[in-house]
């Protein structure tokens, strides 16, 4: 009997010490300081953004849902912790079709502060590119009286403040947004590391991408999209612009009605006069005064005027060959269904 009882205590011993030693280990990988935040970044990597949110401990309010790309599983918000950065900027890039490509995901540094919190710090590779993030967490309790649970300290959330110049619409990461306004800085949350590949392209507009790159929690990160007229633009408003003058040109007298270009004469007409465009005003257009317009600003150009013309002092008669040198601009607005609107801009 001695001997049996000597034996269980021996098993219990074993099994006492297999949980424990499984209770160390696991609090030292597994539900880590390190793990938890592992944890996190891999729920970004695979794009499940709710995960993300959960463990993140972030609550996003139902009329700015993003968990996923339609909006569901929002939670009423919290204006305490991450719930203070929610309400500094709209949450459009909140959604699993702009989250960032994430791999090869490494921690790199981990240590334990005097007020009990812990800094850990992660290498990885985002959009493919080298980068990393320093976070900071504490205890929150134990899962089962033994495990340990982490929250973040500053959530990981950066603020994103972006100005979309000459436009309001642009892509991120494919996904198509619209600015509340443009030539504005609009702030926008997102989560913590992501980057953004950011661009605009229209029928009549492009810009040159920028990336946009978010790893350190509670940071802003300033941006600006520049949007210009693009070659079609160009090309459509240089066509409209030179067919006008040709019909200008078809005028046969000395000043053409409503056209840049003319020339008075104190002497008498004898011929007809006759125009042609010796040299079009070369397009380049810059943002106009208002949305969704653009200017061709002032540029020079040459008409050519042949006529005979008689003195009115000795009734010669001589042909008046010549360049007339003048200036043209125009302003663009943009139609409906990709149409131009394009008018004449004279000197005040």
């Amino acid at each position: 009997m001695r001997r049996e009882l000597v034996n269980w205590s021996i098993v219990l011993g074993l099994i006492i010490a297999a949980f424990v030693t499984t209770v160390i280990v696991l609090n030292s990988t597994l539900f880590s300081s390190g793990g938890f935040v592992r944890s996190y970044l891999s729920a970004l990597a695979r794009h499940d953004m709710s995960s993300a949110l959960e463990i993140a401990d972030i609550h996003l309010p139902k009329e700015h849902g993003a968990a996923s790309d339609d909006g569901a599983g929002a939670q009423p918000i919290d204006t305490t912790g991450a719930g203070s950065m929610l309400l500094a900027g709209s949450h459009d890039l909140l959604r699993p079709s702009a989250l960032s490509s994430l791999k090869d995901i490494a921690v790199v540094d981990s240590t334990i502060n005097p007020d009990g919190t812990e800094t850990v710090t992660f290498n990885f590779e985002l959009d493919g590119r080298s980068s990393q993030s320093t976070f900071t967490v504490q205890r929150s309790g134990a899962r089962f009286g033994v495990f340990a649970d982490w929250e973040f300290v500053t959530a990981p959330l950066t603020i994103v403040r972006l100005t979309v110049l000459n436009a309001q619409e642009f892509t991120a990461n494919g996904s198509e947004f619209v600015a509340p306004a443009q030539d504005t800085p609009s702030a926008y949350v997102v989560l913590t590391p992501s980057s953004f590949d950011i661009t605009h392209a229209s029928t009549f507009l492009k810009a040159e991408p920028i990336v946009v790159s978010a790893t350190e929690p509670g940071s802003t990160v300033r941006a600006r999209l520049d949007v210009v007229a693009n070659e079609a633009l160009i090309a459509k408003v240089q066509r409209e612009v030179d067919g006008y003058l040709d019909e200008c040109a078809t005028q046969v007298v000395l000043l053409p009605t409503g056209c840049p270009f003319g020339q008075p004469m104190s002497n008498r007409i004898v011929t007809t006069p006759e125009w042609s465009i010796a040299k079009y005003p070369p397009v380049n257009l810059t943002p106009g005064a208002e949305p969704a317009s653009w200017l061709m600003p002032a540029t020079d150009a040459a008409a050519h005027l042949r006529v005979d013309v008689r003195s009115i002092f000795d009734g010669s008669v001589s042909t008046f060959d010549k360049d007339v040198n003048f200036s043209a601009s125009y302003l663009v607005t943009f139609l409906p269904d990709d149409e131009l609107l394009i008018t004449a801009q004279y000197p005040d």
